[in-house]
């Protein structure tokens, strides 16, 4: 005679909170525990007018990093052809309750295409998956929950910035000066903010732009951390403007100085437009990037150093990098992805006094990858920082990928700590005694710029890469382990009550 099953009184909803549980325990599971091989889902964009999505599989580690054995597996998991022109953006939502993060593409086209994409690997074994058939010999691994879900065509020009701030907004920057906010409920567009457009001044008297046809347009735009506050930069502006999301208007206009300029090599006949813009997580600092350097800026908008390549290189992407050493996170080290096939760390740590004092400092260099013998030898145009833990004794190990304009997808390992003289840690500014780094010299010179990651795969997408995205994907929950009785897991049911879990 079998068991008979254990009925929970209460509210009916004991199944659901088992599930909910479960799902959460699994979770919990992915981030301390053990973990296995990782799992990294990349989203490309190229010219070609398609996106590609490659899971890259890391198979072996070594003291709760990646080694220099370590295999690692490619395989395509989509290849959507998104839209009509070249994408231009990408961006990812944080992932929701039910394991999925929503992915939406900018394009010249002007439309902006949303899509499903599973957060979690597909229910198959490592190592045990079945091949689809390709043509190109490349191995295939399909989820079925990728899907397209449509578009939205609410901008009048290209599309060059989207930000997920949270789960439930996506905001798009576009070249007709609008940024535009949608409700990803039901994808209605909220609001529109206008940015003015720039009057046209100091060109030539044989200009043969029609009426309306100067630089105009958002080139990028970064939120603040506490969703107030949000900066911009347009083309054909060398200012910059705050936003007050509370209200939707403006909060003043920064303008770029003489200084400022100079310092960032805009002379009189350069741009001076900001490209891009970033804050860091902590919303102490943000930075602007220009053609070939970077301004940072503090809390105060007013600039506390500059960031040069050496040698001189244009500036492609930055990105605020968060280490974790010695259970402190290190929040001042920014990364650039330059034109010769680098991405360069510099420290933007406390102020230090310039040479002369009228000066704007220069923020030192304290590393690089893709220097050495394993340059890329193509421009990065994006890239994306990841951390793993590996193991829940181990510090979180840090992941770069890349994305050239060659089609090469990069994925790289990067030291918590490099040698030069002495050990340190990533995000502390190497010894600047002989002006290596450019503070008693006009150009700032690489001579002991060290090597602080290594290649741990390339891959060929056979498409000119324009932007990237990543992310870990979580542990895969079987169906019969969902569906089995819990126990011996810290998790208790009580006539129907909430069920808790054991954070020990």
């Amino acid at each position: 005679m079998g068991k008979r099953k254990r009925v929970v009184e209460g509210d009916g909803l004991g199944l659901k909170r088992v599930l909910k549980s479960t799902t959460h325990s699994f979770e919990k599971r992915a981030k301390i525990g053990n973990r296995g091989p990782v799992t990294l889902q990349i989203i490309a964009g190229t010219y070609e007018r398609v996106l590609h999505g490659i899971s890259a599989t890391i198979l072996n580690e070594q003291h709760g990093t990646a080694s220099t054995e370590s295999s690692i597996e490619f395989a395509d998991t989509f290849l959507f052809s998104a839209h009509a022109s070249a994408v231009r953006c990408l961006a990812l939502s944080p992932p929701s309750k039910s394991d999925k993060v929503t992915l939406a593409s900018g394009s010249s086209d002007q439309t902006i295409n949303i899509y499903r994409i599973s957060a979690r690997r597909p229910l198959q074994k490592v190592g045990r998956e079945t091949p689809l058939p390709s043509s190109g010999g490349r191995k295939i691994v399909e989820n079925p929950k990728n899907k397209e879900l449509g578009s939205l065509q609410h901008h009048a020009a290209s599309i060059n910035a989207l930000k997920f701030p949270t789960r439930s907004k996506l905001l798009s920057g576009s070249g007709d000066s609008t940024i535009g906010v949608a409700r990803t409920r039901d994808w209605t567009v909220l609001s529109s903010i206008k940015v003015p457009v720039p009057k046209a001044h100091g060109r030539p008297s044989g200009d043969t732009a029609p009426l309306g046809g100067t630089p105009a347009g958002v080139n990028d735009f970064a939120i603040h951390p506490s969703l107030k506050l949000m900066v911009s930069v347009s083309r054909g502006e060398r200012c910059m403007r705050l936003w007050n999301l509370v209200t939707g208007k403006k909060a003043g206009v920064l303008n770029f100085d003489k200084n400022l300029l100079q310092a960032v090599g805009e002379g009189r006949w350069g741009r001076g437009e900001g490209l891009k813009v970033e804050w860091n997580k902590q919303g102490e600092e943000f930075v602007v990037s220009f053609e070939k350097a970077v301004a940072v800026f503090g809390l105060d908008s007013k600039p506390k150093g500059v960031i040069k390549t050496s040698p001189v290189s244009k500036i492609h992407q930055v990105h605020f990098v968060d280490l974790e050493v010695d259970d402190s996170t290190s929040a001042n080290t920014l990364a650039a992805s330059t034109e010769d096939g680098r991405i360069i760390f510099f420290s933007t740590g406390p102020d230090q006094a310039p040479d002369p004092p009228h000066q704007i400092p220069v923020c030192p260099a304290i590393g690089q990858i893709g220097g050495g013998g394993e340059r890329s030898g193509n421009r990065i145009k994006d890239f994306e920082f990841l951390t793993v833990q590996w193991k829940h004794d181990v510090p979180r190990a840090p992941l770069v990928v890349t994305g050239s304009s060659d089609g090469a997808i990069g994925v790289w390992s990067l030291d918590l700590l490099f040698s030069l003289g002495e050990s340190r840690p990533l995000g502390h500014a190497v010894d600047d005694s002989n002006g290596i780094n450019g503070k008693h010299d006009d150009q700032p010179t690489s001579g002991a710029m060290p090597e602080i990651g290594r290649l741990l795969g390339k891959y060929e997408t056979g498409n000119r890469i324009t932007c990237l995205k990543a992310f870990v994907l979580l542990e895969t929950i079987d169906q019969e382990d969902i569906a089995s009785p819990i126990t011996n897991d810290g998790m208790e049911t009580n006539g129907g009550a909430e069920i808790t879990s054991d954070d020990s």
